[in-house]
């Protein structure tokens, strides 16, 4: 029996594998047509229209906006994920008042969506004189419920206290403990939470289609969408584009891969 589900399995894996890798391929396979031609035929096969595609996305402003977007993304990921992990290690690992209100406050903010504090947001940004510069898109990450809420959960079922309160016996002060004790027997789930933000800051198109005001602080979401001229949208230099922003993502999630699985398997049993 064990000898035919192994087959099966495979089978499966592949077929999902194939089903989940098809939209790269199909954007790869548009990136190489011409926008007229894109529509005049399903673009199953390579065209060879890449390297004007390519053209118009470099000859414009893409290599600014790619930078605006890898600063703003790995700066949010980095603030965010640190003070993600202070929360949810001060959660756990002290005894205070109001404890229990704090989480409930924190799981409250992931029932709020985005759209409806962004107006608060823009007038707490413009009353700090800070609309026009990269900051806004950096700051809205920093205070995350869902990382500290991720990090509270991952170190409560993964961090033995014993540790934290054998290194405080030794004289360890609360900070070295942190960073040499806590940080690395969660790091699957600091992985899994570094992978998740940067992917929604690099993706993110509300908050810099709000506060970007020139080409100087355009991120990658907004260049794609101004790409064209004022007669017509060139999808297929967009799809370029876009085909282009993908790779930081995929090298982040091969490189991050492992750790990646571990720390959502490790939430799953949580759950």
């Amino acid at each position: 029996m064990n000898k035919i589900r192994k087959p099966l399995l495979y089978i499966m894996i592949s077929l999902v594998s194939l089903a989940s890798l098809f939209p790269f391929y199909m954007m790869i396979a548009m990136s190489t047509f011409k926008t007229e031609k894109m529509f005049q035929t399903i673009p199953l096969y390579f065209s060879n229209y890449l390297l004007n595609n390519l053209k118009t996305v470099f000859g414009s402003n893409f290599l600014r906006a790619y930078g605006n977007s890898l600063l703003v993304s790995c700066v949010s990921t980095v603030f965010c994920t640190l003070i993600s992990a202070m929360v949810g290690f001060a959660l756990v690992a002290y005894r205070f008042r109001f404890r229990s209100v704090l989480k409930k406050l924190i799981m409250l903010t992931m029932m709020v969506p985005v759209q409806l504090g962004i107006v608060g947001y823009m007038i707490e940004m413009r009353t700090l004189h800070l609309t026009g510069t990269r900051l806004p898109m950096i700051l809205i990450w920093l205070a995350n419920g869902f990382g500290a809420y991720w990090m509270m959960q991952y170190i409560e079922s993964s961090l033995p206290m014993e540790m934290v309160e054998s290194a405080r016996v030794d004289g360890s002060g609360e900070l070295n403990t942190f960073f040499k004790i806590v940080l690395p027997c969660v790091k699957p789930g600091i992985v899994t939470l570094i992978l998740l933000i940067f992917l929604w800051s690099w993706n993110s198109y509300l908050v810099p289609l709000v506060f970007v005001n020139d080409n100087t602080t355009m991120t990658i979401p907004i260049f794609i969408k101004s790409l064209g001229n004022a007669y017509m949208t060139d999808y297929a230099a967009q799809i370029t584009g876009l085909a282009v922003a993908t790779v930081p993502l995929l090298l982040l999630f091969i490189l991050g891969s492992r750790n990646f699985i571990q720390g959502l398997t490790a939430g799953a049993v949580k759950g």
